[in-house]
């Protein structure tokens, strides 16, 4: 069973060379091949590729260039690419473990059922301090997950995230990859093409499996843990939800609205709950947060 590895990456220089260097320390038997995809970097992103590549001339790597840019156009290019049954992808700034590829690997053949998968993200802040803001239900805004130590199924609301998944080639293929209009695009925090991406899997009865053990580290700057992060990362939230309801029909819109509702009152419920107990930080970060989806759902532009 090959399996490709994705990297979509656009000017991560400071990250690619170590998250290259994780891959390689891996069971080179185990992997099929991995994929850079550039999407337009003008960083130091190329001349890092290229120096990895004459530094492991036995590792399968190819570094390839998208030149429409956005991230579901780079992962859709990998798609395109990938030669392996299985296709990876991987954040640029995403540090797997030495076994990640064998324990991959070794589910992937006990799992024959299997048709996606979502492994464990742990956040990994450059600052050293996990911000003061962070609760359980703000994990996922530093793209982490973690639900336990069993496999699982993830269904309902609980979707792989990006920093670390994966689905059968033919079967991405057949759902029609990522949505070009969704996903982030430069400096654009649009969200919600993988949300939509496993629902059209889930539409066609693909079974999707959260494996604990399949594990990376996810790097967090600290531009990313500040308030105004959390301002642009529920604008894009709200605008990405907007568009994927909308462009399924207005029925799926009012859902989605009347769903905003259920979780404004939990989210004042969980700021009540965190002002008693002196943590009124994590309580506003989760309003200002619902906040700017919210608008933004309302709002289109």
């Amino acid at each position: 069973m090959k399996i490709s590895i994705v990297i979509c990456t656009y000017n991560r220089a400071q990250y690619i060379g170590h998250t290259l260097d994780c891959l390689a320390a891996n069971a080179i038997d185990g992997i099929g091949e991995v994929l850079l995809i550039d999407n337009n970097s003008t960083d130091a992103t190329a001349d890092i590729c290229h120096r990895f590549a004459e530094a492991h001339p036995s590792f399968p790597f190819r570094y390839v260039v998208e030149t429409a840019q956005g991230l579901s156009h780079a992962r859709n290019r990998g798609l395109a690419e990938a030669a392996g049954e299985w296709v990876v992808f991987l954040d640029d700034d995403a540090f797997v473990t030495a076994d990640y590829v064998a324990r991959l690997s070794g589910h992937i053949g006990r799992q024959p059922a299997m048709e996606a998968f979502g492994g464990r993200i742990d956040p990994l802040y450059e600052s050293g301090a996990e911000p003061a803001w962070m609760s359980p239900w703000a994990y996922s805004w530093v793209s982490a997950i973690n639900l336990g130590d069993a496999i699982r199924p993830m269904s309902g609301k609980t979707f792989p995230i990006g920093a670390n998944m994966g689905v059968r080639r033919d079967l991405a293929l057949a759902v029609g990859g990522f949505n070009t209009q969704l996903g982030r695009s430069g400096k654009n925090t649009m969200a919600g093409e993988e949300k939509d991406f496993f629902n059209r899997i889930r539409e066609r009865g693909g079974r999707i499996l959260y494996l604990p053990d399949v594990r990376v580290q996810h790097c967090i700057p600290p531009s990313r843990t500040t308030l105004d992060f959390i301002a642009r990362l529920g604008d894009g939230v709200g605008a990405s939800e907007r568009y994927r309801t909308k462009n399924i029909g207005q029925c799926a819109y009012f859902k989605r609205m009347a769903g905003e509702a259920v979780k404004w009152a939990a989210t004042l419920l969980l700021w009540a709950r965190y002002a008693i107990v002196g943590q009124r930080i994590k309580g506003s970060a989760l309003v200002k947060f619902r906040w700017h989806v919210t608008k933004k759902l309302i709002i289109e532009n």
